[in-house]
């Protein structure tokens, strides 16, 4: 029995689909090779000076913090504390066992807590990524995470003088994972689990931002997070808190939104309550701050965010 003619209408509008389908791939691939062109030299450069820090400097960034304590600073020890948390290679995982070795040593609660807040808002290789996103805006990031970080000290120095804000009972010394003898292979390991642990998230904010740059309207993002002044930064400072998985995955979403209008204010939100409240690390801040402290933390990063985003637009 013969088979059944394929109606020639059906034919037409599947090729017509495949049409669509192919034009829109192609419109995809433009954004995504624009983009990933633009970061992923900034990217691999991260990449390289993170591990080279992680390798051959980081004990000794973290001997200069723990000198601290010889010092007679007072509350300005603050500031090279932030300043020290910002080069700081670790994650927060990495950095609170540190931090809870240093409190051991006596070291004050208010410099501790600079530390900790610059150092979960930057590190060296974000700094790098950031700046594919221009100088004016890795200079207001750089700026901004500096005196988040020194402010968090101030705060716990001026409420909590002679009591300890944190609780680091139970937390023991971060194991060192660059032990090869060869010095070589040590930097080699260390830049293979950089990429192993960035480079997945780089992809995804890199098609994220293609996705965003074909399909979102460029108006929308200015008119929501540009011409709306206090409600783009109320709106940026609240999507950063979902969207913010990785930093090397946010940059290129950032870079497609300032060029379709988001302002310089709510990109400073964005980066500060992203990091600030990313679930790794809330997770590891509320075992050492308890529920308490904890929702101090928040109210404090959200407010500061909200603040610097205001400020930022009404300067620039």
């Amino acid at each position: 029995m013969a088979s059944a003619a394929v109606p020639t209408a059906w034919l037409i509008s599947m090729s017509e689909v495949w049409e669509v389908i192919h034009r829109e791939l192609v419109y995809l691939w433009y954004y995504f090779d624009v983009q990933f062109r633009q970061i992923f030299g900034y990217w691999v450069l991260g990449m390289v000076i993170g591990s080279a820090i992680s390798v051959f400097a980081k004990e000794k960034l973290h001997r200069l913090f723990g000198s601290l304590s010889n010092t007679r600073l007072g509350a300005l020890g603050v500031i090279p504390a932030s300043l020290l948390g910002m080069a700081s290679p670790l994650c927060m995982y990495g950095t609170i066992p540190i931090a809870a070795s240093f409190s051991r040593g006596g070291m004050r609660h208010d410099w501790l807590a600079a530390f900790m807040m610059s150092s979960i808002l930057l590190n060296p290789q974000l700094i790098l990524y950031s700046a594919a996103l221009g100088a004016r805006v890795l200079a207001i990031r750089i700026v901004s995470c500096c005196i988040c970080g020194m402010a968090a000290g101030w705060l716990v120095g001026l409420f909590y003088k002679g009591r300890q804000f944190f609780d680091f009972s139970g937390f023991e010394g971060p194991e060192d994972r660059d032990r090869d003898p060869n010095i070589l292979l040590r930097f080699l390991k260390n830049l293979g689990r950089n990429l192993k642990a960035t480079g997945p998230m780089f992809l995804l904010g890199v098609v994220l931002s293609a996705l965003f740059q074909r399909y979102v309207p460029s108006q929308w993002v200015g008119e929501l997070f540009g011409d709306n002044e206090g409600f783009g930064v109320l709106l940026a400072a609240t999507i950063g808190v979902p969207l913010y998985a990785c930093g090397g995955g946010t940059i290129p979403l950032l870079q497609a939104w300032l060029l379709d209008g988001m302002s310089l204010g709510s990109a400073a939100a964005f980066v500060l309550t992203g990091p600030s409240t990313k679930i790794t690390n809330l997770g590891a801040l509320k075992t050492v701050l308890g529920i308490r402290h904890f929702l101090i933390y928040l109210l404090f990063v959200i407010s500061f965010s909200l603040a610097v985003g205001l400020l930022v637009d009404i300067v620039f």
